[in-house]
C-alpha cells in the first residue's frame, strides 16, 4: 500500500548536528547542494560547541536554517530538536560527517512512499577511509544477551553482493529516514542515551510498532565516521557501555534481562576492564567504571523507560 501524498516530491527535512565541527559540517552541506531531489530543507542544530564558531555554516550557507543550543543535548537530544522544528513528511537524520551522491534521496522517498508498513530505511553507506569499503547494508538483530549485532558487509568490499533492497532489523544511525507519521506513533529518539545506541532504540520501538525497516541499495552515503568523539576515546567508552545497559534495560524483559545484566556486569565488564589495564589505558578503564557507575545509580529508575514525543506539525 502507498502512502498518500498529495506532492509528487513530499518536503524531505535534513536534520544533522554539528559539536565542533563546522568545517566537516561544510563539506556534507556543499554535498547537499549537488543533490537532484527538488524538495528540502535543511536543519542544522549546533549542540553547544564551546570552540567552534557555527555561525560560519550560516554565512557560507543562508538557506538553511541554523539552531544553536546552548547545551550539548547528546545525538538523541539535537536530533530531536531539529525534528521540532522541522515540517517534512520525511525526515532524515544525517550525520554532519557524511557526504552524499547527488541521487541519494529519490530512493529513500520512493521506498517509502511504495509501502506503509516500511517505517525507516537507511542508504547503502561506505567508509571513506578505503574507497568501495562498505559500512552499512543493514543490520542483524540484537543478541538480548550480549546486546551486539552484526552489520552485513560491514568492511567488505564492495563487489556488487549488495545490489538489492532488503529488510533490516535496523536502520544506521549516520544517515536514516522516518516518515514523521511514525515519529508520531512511536515517538522520538529516547534522549537518556545523550551518544549510541539510540538509532538501535529507535528501530526497535519501531518495529515493535508493526513497521519495518530496509536497507536501499541505490541510494548512497559516505561516512567518515567518529569524527565528533574519537575512534577509541574515554568518551566514547563511557558513552557506549553506558548506553548499551540503558538499551538491556529498556528491550530486554523478564529472565533474559536478568541474564543479560549478570553477562553484562559480572562477565563483559571485568574482561573489558582487564583488557584496558594491560594496555596501560586507565583512561578507558576509568571511563568504563564511571559508565558502571551511573547504571548502578540510575539503571532502575522511571525516567529511563521514557520517550519524547512529537505531537503535531509544527
Amino acid at each position: 500500500m502507498k502512502r498518500n501524498s498529495a506532492a509528487e516530491h513530499p518536503l524531505v527535512s535534513i536534520i544533522s548536528v554539528n559539536y565542533n565541527q563546522s568545517a566537516v559540517t561544510l563539506d556534507m552541506l556543499a554535498s547537499l547542494q549537488r543533490i537532484t531531489y527538488p524538495n528540502t530543507e535543511v536543519i542544522i542544530i549546533d549542540n553547544g560547541s564551546p570552540d567552534d564558531n557555527p555561525d560560519v555554516i550560516k554565512e557560507r550557507y543562508p538557506h538553511i536554517h541554523l539552531i544553536k543550543s546552548r547545551e550539548n543535548l547528546g545525538f538523541a537530544g539535537g536530533n530531536n530538536l531539529g525534528i521540532r522544528a522541522s515540517s517534512g513528511d520525511y525526515l532524515l537524520l544525517l550525520n554532519n560527517d557524511t557526504e552524499v551522491d547527488p541521487g541519494f534521496l529519490e530512493p529513500l522517498v520512493n521506498k517509502l512512499r511504495e509501502n506503509n508498513d516500511i517505517g525507516a530505511v537507511s542508504p547503502k553507506i561506505y567508509f571513506t577511509h578505503t574507497p568501495g569499503m562498505l559500512q552499512y547494508t543493514g543490520f542483524s538483530d540484537i543478541n538480548r544477551y550480549t546486546i551486539r549485532n552484526k552489520g552485513w558487509g560491514h568492511s567488505k568490499m564492495d563487489e556488487g553482493q549488495f545490489n538489492e533492497d532488503r529488510l533490516s532489523f535496523f536502520a544506521h544511525g549516520a544517515a536514516m529516514m522516518v516518515p514523521r507519521e511514525v515519529i508520531k506513533k512511536v515517538g522520538l529518539l529516547a534522549d537518556i542515551y545523550f551518544l549510541y545506541y539510540e538509532e538501535m532504540d529507535w528501530g526497535q520501538r519501531i518495529r515493535n510498532a508493526g513497521y519495518s525497516i530496509c536497507y536501499v541499495h541505490n541510494a548512497i552515503v559516505y561516512h567518515k565516521e567518529s569524527v565528533s568523539t574519537g575512534k577509541i576515546s574515554p568518551l566514547k567508552t563511557y558513552y557506549m557501555n553506558r548506553a548499551r545497559l540503558i538499551f538491556t534495560k529498556r528491550n530486554v524483559k523478564g529472565i533474559n534481562l536478568v541474564i543479560a545484566l549478570c553477562y553484562q556486569l559480572l562477565i563483559a565488564a571485568p574482561r573489558n576492564m582487564l583488557v584496558f589495564m594491560i594496555r596501560g589505558r586507565f583512561d578507558l578503564f576509568r571511563a568504563y567504571c564511571k559508565a558502571l557507575g551511573w547504571a548502578f545509580r540510575n539503571l532502575f529508575k522511571k525516567h529511563l523507560m521514557t520517550n519524547p514525543v512529537l505531537e503535531a506539525n509544527p
